[in-house]
C-alpha cells in the first residue's frame, strides 16, 4: 500500500510529472526446479506499483551489426523519493514475469533512505519478449551477460530522463542495486562488471556459483528437515520407487501427475515438492503430517500425496506441467505463457544447478541424476546444448567473486545457499540468518518467504531478532556506501 509523502514533496513530484514524462522510456526466488524464485501474491497490496512503463532496449549488446531492438517493461515508485538528493534503488527482476514492484523490505529501505525504486523486467520473461516464438535459435540472446547490459543501458537512460524531469544537468544520483536468488546473482554481477554505475549491491540468496552436480542441495534438505522428518522422507522415496515399478500409472494419478510420462520428470516433481517447504519457510506443513504418519504406522505415500496435492499444487500453486518435458518443448509465446522453457534454457546453457541425488543418504531418488538433466537439455532444446559451468564461473568468479561493496545474505534452511558466497571478504560481507524457517531471501521477505509478507515482516520468523540483526547490518552498509558515493560527488564525465 502506498504511503503518502510530505505535502511539499508530493507537490513537487506532481509538477515534475506534469512537466515531463518517462513514457518515452521504452521482475527468488526460485520455483524450485525451473525457477529459483517463486513468490506468491495475494492481491494489489502486495505491490508498491503495477503501472507498466516501457523502454526501447538493444537486442544484442555484443554485436555492432545487429540493430534489432525490443520493448522492455519496467516500473518506478516515487512516493518516498527525496528529489534533492535521494538515491535510486534498482530492484532487479529475475526468471519470471515482473508484474510490479513487490511490497517487501525494499519499501522499508526506500522510505528510510528517501529513495526512488525502479525495476526492470528480465529480457524474454513476462511481457519483455523480443520474439513471437521461443525456438532454441531465437533464445540465443537469453543470457545473464545480455541481461546485465540491459540493466546498465536502462540505468543510464533512466538517470538521464530523471535529470530532465528534475531540470538538472550532468548530475548522477547515488544508485544501489537489489536482487534475490538469480536476480541476487545479477545484483552481485552488476556491481562486479559495472562498479561505476552503482554504489553497491545487496545480493540476497544470490546463486553466484554455477554448479554442475549440486549434491549439497539435497544434503541441506536433510539437515533442514531434522532426523525424524529426513527418515520419513527417505522411506517415502523408497516406497515411491517400488510402487513406480509395479504400478506407475496409478501412483502418478495419486499425486495428480498422471501426465508426466517420463519417470524422471515425476521423481523430480516429488523431490521439489519437499524442497519447497524448507526453501520458503514452511517446514511444518510437510514434516508435521509426515512424521505423525510414520509414528502411527500409516501409509507414507498417501500422506505425502495429500501434502503434494493440498499444498504444493494447491495453496502454493505449482503447475504439474512445469515438470513435463512435452510442455518445456512448447515454443509459442502467449499472453499467459509460463517461464519454464526460458529458465531451463539458462540452466542448460549457463548455470546448471543440477540438483542430483548424493551417492548415499539422499532424500531424492537416485534416478534424478546428471544423465537425467543432460537428456532433458538435449530433448527440450537440441543436441549440443549443455551448461558451460566452468566458463560462467571463470567469467564471474563464482564464490571467489572479486568485487567490492556487495552484501551477501542467506537463510540457514535454504538449500540454494550452497551456490552463494557464504564467507565474508574485504568489502563484501556475508551474513547467514539462522532460524527454523529462515529460507530463500529471508532478509527481504521475512517469514515465511512465500506467500508474500508485506514489507518483509519478520515477526513470524522463529527468531525475529536474527533477522533484525542482519537487517541492521544491511542498513549500515547501504548508508556507508551511499555516503561514500555522495562524498565522491559522482557526475557524468
Amino acid at each position: 500500500m502506498r504511503t503518502k509523502a510530505s505535502k511539499s514533496t508530493m507537490k513537487l513530484l506532481c509538477l515534475i510529472l506534469v512537466s515531463f514524462s518517462l513514457s518515452s522510456l521504452a521482475n527468488g526466488f526460485l520455483r524450485p526446479r525451473t525457477m529459483l524464485n517463486k513468490l506468491s501474491s495475494n492481491g494489489s497490496n502486495d505491490y508498491l506499483t503495477t503501472e507498466e512503463l516501457w523502454f526501447d532496449q538493444t537486442l544484442d549488446h555484443f554485436s555492432p551489426y545487429n540493430h534489432h531492438r525490443f520493448q522492455q517493461r519496467y516500473y518506478e515508485f516515487l512516493d518516498y523519493f527525496r528529489p534533492s538528493d535521494g538515491p535510486i534503488f534498482l530492484k532487479i527482476c529475475g526468471e519470471s514475469a515482473c508484474n510490479g514492484i513487490t511490497n517487501d523490505y525494499i519499501s522499508v529501505l526506500a522510505k528510510k533512505f528517501g529513495a526512488a525504486v525502479v525495476s526492470l523486467e528480465h529480457r524474454y520473461y513476462g511481457k519483455s519478449s523480443p520474439f513471437k516464438s521461443y525456438t532454441t535459435e531465437k533464445l540465443r540472446y537469453l543470457s545473464s551477460k545480455q541481461a546485465l547490459f540491459d540493466l546498465a543501458v536502462f540505468r543510464q537512460h533512466y538517470q538521464e530522463s530523471l535529470n530532465l524531469k528534475l531540470n538538472k544537468a550532468d548530475v548522477e544520483n547515488s544508485w544501489f542495486v537489489f536482487g534475490v536468488s538469480y536476480s541476487g546473482a545479477l545484483s552481485a554481477w552488476f556491481r562486479l562488471k559495472f562498479p561505476h554505475l552503482t554504489c553497491g549491491s545487496l545480493a540476497s540468496s544470490a546463486v553466484v556459483q554455477a554448479v554442475y552436480s549440486f549434491t549439497e542441495f539435497d544434503q541441506q534438505i536433510g539437515e533442514s528437515a531434522g532426523a525424524e522428518c529426513k527418515t520419513a522422507l527417505q522411506e517415502t522415496t523408497a516406497l515411491v520407487e517400488q510402487r513406480l515399478q509395479s504400478d506407475g500409472k496409478e501412483l502418478k494419478t495419486l499425486f495428480g501427475a498422471d501426465e508426466l510420462d517420463i519417470d524422471g520428470d515425476f521423481l523430480y516433481f516429488l523431490a521439489d515438492a519437499a524442497v519447497i517447504a524448507f526453501q520458503y519457510g514452511n517446514p511444518d506443513k510437510l514434516c508435521g503430517p509426515l512424521v505423525e504418519a510414520k509414528n502411527a504406522g500409516e501409509d507414507l505415500v498417501n500422506t505425502y500425496a495429500d501434502y503434494v496435492k493440498e499444498y504444493y499444487l494447491g495453496s502454493f500453486g505449482v503447475d504439474v506441467q512445469t515438470y513435463n518435458q512435452k510442455h518445456l518443448k512448447n515454443t509459442a509465446v502467449t499472453a499467459d505463457q509460463s517461464s519454464d522453457r526460458l529458465w531451463w534454457f539458462q540452466v542448460c546453457t549457463e548455470v546448471a544447478y543440477f540438483q542430483v541425488a548424493p551417492s548415499n543418504n539422499s532424500i531424492r531418488s537416485s534416478k534424478v541424476d546428471t544423465r537425467y538433466h543432460l537428456d532433458l537439455c538435449k530433448n527440450v532444446f537440441r543436441e549440443g546444448i549443455y551448461p558451460e559451468v566452468d566458463m560462467t564461473n571463470i567469467y564471474y568468479g563464482g564464490r571467489k567473486i572479486a568485487g567490492s561493496k556487495i552484501i551477501f545474505t542467506n537463510g540457514s534452511q535454504d538449500p540454494w545457499r550452497h551456490a552463494s558466497k557464504q564467507t565474508s571478504s574485504p568489502d563484501m560481507p556475508s551474513y547467514l540468518i539462522t532460524c527454523n524457517n529462515c529460507g530463500h531471501g529471508t532478509d527481504m521477505r521475512g517469514c515465511p518467504q512465500s506467500p508474500l509478507i508485506l514489507e518483509g515482516d519478520a515477526s513470524n520468523c522463529s527468531s525475529p531478532d536474527a533477522v533484525h540483526k542482519i537487517r541492521q547490518q544491511i542498513i549500515e552498509n547501504i548508508d556507508l556506501w551511499l555516503s561514500e558515493c555522495h562524498d565522491e560527488g559522482r557526475r557524468y564525465m
